[in-house]
């Protein structure tokens, strides 16, 4: 690999503009194409939302006949299989581009080094590896979901200064200011879905979209664990169902008489007139939750809550990612005791950075795969 003093600036503004429709490429990953010449960007692309067409023959058509002999930074290798449209890796030959620098090979056995061959075998010099890091955080809804087949998942928790995420007996606390709020919106835009348990969805009555301006109809698929469907159909959930949708994640029913499995189905028949799907999940067993959500292309769920939820999937081993959004100021007596702190992260996260919004500090913890 001959690397060169612009490679990895280059790359870095490739996996930027890649974020740019993170949560939004359907069962594609978000990818990130530059095209430069002697140091100028002439094109450049992200896969489109819905997933096509993909970055680079978008960077290719902005660049034109100029592409030929440029350099092309991609986030991910090239796909180099005929689907619902032709090879990246063919349009990068076919525009004549001299030199390709990826930073992720993609695990997808359709695909996995015979992209790179491809551009090889056509005379092409190509560099793997660069800000491989980099690339694979923002890749790792798509990463996780090829090679485990279920979403990334990330865990958000606001935190008090006295450890607490609540107050008991009284519904959603506000407990960070408005810049981490805002910076929480902008997760919710950039995941496939957002998690919380029952209990929170009663006592918060939250409606899980995103509220950024200009950016609501990036709101994630809405998913609540509800064993025994008590979702209040007057819950904000349920009243925006049509528009956003949501999942009720039910246990299998029970079966202590016909009476209570009459009821069950009574709320499940009610919850469906409304716009929301049922969908039975051993909740005790958060991975064939996950599973079944690989299955239909989500990639990254956000889990905001509340204490048991978190506590279930933090057991499970099923958590990728942590963020600790801490407030200044304490709740004190009756305050829910957060599951997890920064004094007792689980060994095996470490902690890649710190962030400041205002007065509050997010640290951020991850666990390789």
């Amino acid at each position: 690999m001959t690397l060169r003093p612009e490679d990895e600036r280059f790359m870095a503004e490739a996996i930027r503009l890649s974020h740019r429709h993170l949560g939004l490429t359907s069962t594609n990953p978000s990818v990130g194409c530059l095209i430069v010449k002697d140091g100028v960007i002439l094109g450049s692309g992200v896969t489109a939302i819905g997933g096509r067409p993909h970055a680079e023959p978008q960077a290719l058509a902005e660049a034109g006949e100029a592409a030929r002999g440029a350099t092309a930074y991609v986030t991910l290798e090239p796909c180099s299989h005929y689907g619902k449209t032709p090879p990246c890796a063919e349009a990068l030959i076919a525009y004549g581009v001299a030199r390709v620098v990826i930073s992720v090979t993609d695990p997808d056995q359709r695909v996995s080094g015979r992209g790179i061959t491809m551009l090889r075998e056509a005379g092409i010099e190509v560099d793997t590896g660069i800000l491989e890091t980099e690339g694979r955080r923002s890749l790792a809804g798509y990463l996780m979901r090829q090679t485990r087949n279920r979403p990334y998942v990330t865990l958000k928790l606001a935190i008090s200064a006295d450890g607490m995420i609540g107050k008991t007996g009284e519904g959603q606390i506000r407990i960070t200011g408005d810049a981490a709020r805002a910076q929480v919106q902008m997760l919710r835009a950039e995941s496939d879905a957002i998690l919380v348990g029952i209990g929170t969805a009663i006592s918060d009555d939250p409606e899980l979209t995103c509220r950024l301006p200009g950016l609501e109809d990036r709101s994630p698929l809405r998913i609540v664990i509800d064993d025994e469907l008590q979702l209040p159909l007057g819950s904000k959930l349920v009243r925006t169902a049509r528009q956003y949708p949501v999942i009720a994640v039910a246990g299998h029913p029970p079966s202590f008489d016909d009476n209570t499995d009459a009821a069950f189905l009574g709320r499940r028949a009610t919850l469906d007139a409304a716009g929301v799907e049922v969908l039975q999940s051993n909740s005790s067993e958060p991975g064939e939750l996950l599973e079944a959500l690989g299955t239909r292309g989500i990639s990254s769920l956000l889990v905001e809550g509340g204490a048991k939820t978190a506590r279930r999937f933090l057991d499970a081993g099923l958590v990728d990612r942590i963020l600790l959004f801490q407030g200044p100021a304490d709740i004190g007596e009756g305050g829910i005791e957060s599951p997890v702190l920064k004094s007792n992260i689980p060994a095996d996260f470490m902690h890649v950075g710190e962030s400041r919004f205002g007065d509050d500090l997010c640290d951020e913890y991850e666990r390789g795969f």
